[in-house]
């Protein structure tokens, strides 16, 4: 294990669902499901969809707390509550609101389901910080630290400046897994 690099482990960003700015949600999903049904090489699916520009570069992500916080329209009032932490409110207060204010009705209805699947990618993408990338030669140590300081379910993978792969939290695991097995065995 101590010779396998990010490279070893990555998916090609050929096989991992991709969008183009302006797709709408739906379409971002469904993008999903054909790269999950295409790849096979591991039993963790993908989990996200990266999201390009015109020029074909990764200009951001969605992953699936993204799609469901899409759905939650009432998403920007738990962020007022959230900011009324600030004032001094209680958690308790606030949990008792973010009730109050949930029970008003329900997220999965055909019009919110159907509004939020119109809306396009780039209001819910998530855009790379820089802990998010690990260079293709580098050693897993290195990605495993960077997956676990900046809490990560992957990593986007470069060649110089080139997005080249995603590094998914997943695959790391099942290899270490794997070759924890075998070490305790020996």
């Amino acid at each position: 294990m101590e010779k396998k690099t990010v490279k070893d482990l990555m998916v090609p960003i050929e096989e991992y669902a991709t969008v183009k700015i302006g797709t709408s949600l739906l379409g971002a999903i469904l993008a999903l499901e054909k790269a999950q049904e295409a790849y096979t090489d591991s039993k963790y699916q993908h989990r996200a969809i990266l999201v390009m520009d015109e020029k074909n570069k990764v200009v951001g992500k969605i992953g699936q707390l993204r799609v469901l916080k899409a759905v939650e329209t009432r998403y920007d009032l738990n962020e007022e509550l959230d900011d009324l932490g600030k004032f001094g409110f209680s958690e308790k207060y606030l949990n008792r609101s973010r009730e109050i204010y949930r029970l008003k009705g329900p997220i999965l209805n055909k019009e919110s389901l159907k509004a939020a699947a119109e809306r396009p990618v780039e209001e819910f993408m998530q855009q790379p910080t820089p802990g998010e990338f690990v260079s293709e030669d580098c050693s897993l140590d290195i990605a495993i630290h960077r997956l676990v300081a900046g809490t990560h379910l992957s990593l986007l993978v470069t060649r110089e400046e080139e997005i080249v792969g995603v590094l998914k939290m997943a695959d790391v695991f099942a290899a270490v897994s794997h070759e924890m097995r075998e070490a305790a065995m020996e």
